[in-house]
């Protein structure tokens, strides 16, 4: 059995992104575990926070609801700020994860993949799949502290822009309204949204978690990013979020429909 770290920018992260991969691993009988970058303080401010209560202290909470669901066994967060969207003036805080060190970042996480001795961290792509600075700084980070602690396998979440690029042009094929939606459009940092297939090494069927998917989503109930995705039509999420991709750095080309963890 591995021990597997995944590696996510922001509360609520996991559960749109890997919760399948997540609660998979975790149910073949791998330990799992979950290291969040930033508090997630710019997320949404819900109505009924109590006396005293504070965003980050409400997202920690529903963190560790999800992860429930999803079967995590540890969950940490390396402590940063938020660094909010591209040119918010967040980005220029001095304890946003953006502005980290990221040699001084990776150390941090690297300890914990060294307590772990993880046998695989899962990070992101190299735009962070979107361009939002905290997913691209994870990246960096990601990559840093595989190499510092020496941790075997090195992969990347991502998703599959040629899958919806086909399915877009299906969508508008058949006279459907798909509003302005264009997986080709760019995102946050100028770049078009996850990879093309011919850049993926991973497609892994987790069809299987998508109700637990659901329920990590559902515990994020503060923030209307998770509660939107709820609303997508059954057939629309399961297209959407029944396969999770992943590049493995220094894998030969070519997609491999299976899963990263057998074998």
């Amino acid at each position: 059995m591995a021990t597997v770290v995944f590696v996510h920018a922001h509360p609520d992260d996991e559960a749109s992104q890997t919760a399948g991969s997540m609660a998979r691993a975790a149910k073949e009988g791998h330990r799992v575990v979950l290291v969040v970058a930033t508090n997630g303080d710019h997320g949404d401010a819900p109505d009924d926070l109590a006396d005293g209560e504070t965003v980050v202290h409400r997202r920690r909470v529903e963190a560790a609801a999800s992860n429930a669901v999803i079967g995590t066994h540890r969950v940490e967060f390396l402590g940063y700020s938020d660094s909010g969207m591209t040119g918010w003036a967040q980005n220029d805080h001095d304890e946003s994860f953006v502005r980290a060190d990221t040699e001084e970042a990776a150390q941090r996480l690297a300890a914990i993949l060294r307590e772990e001795a993880a046998d695989v961290v899962v990070g992101y792509d190299w735009h962070g799949g979107y361009g939002h600075p905290d997913h691209v700084k994870v990246h960096a980070v990601a990559r840093r502290a595989a190499e510092l602690a020496g941790t075997p396998r090195y992969l990347e979440s991502s998703m599959n822009r040629t899958a919806m690029i086909r399915g877009h042009e299906a969508a508008l094929a058949a006279g459907l309204d798909v509003g302005d939606w264009d997986p080709s459009q760019p995102m946050d940092d100028g770049n078009p949204l996850g990879s093309l297939e011919s850049e993926l090494h991973w497609a892994c069927d987790v069809s299987d978690f998508l109700e637990v998917k659901r329920e990590a989503l559902r515990a994020h109930a503060s923030q209307s990013d998770a509660q939107g995705m709820l609303q997508m039509p059954e057939q629309m999420f399961a297209a959407g979020f029944g396969v999770e991709h992943f590049i493995e750095p220094g894998r030969p080309d070519g997609m491999v429909v299976g899963w990263f963890l057998d074998g």
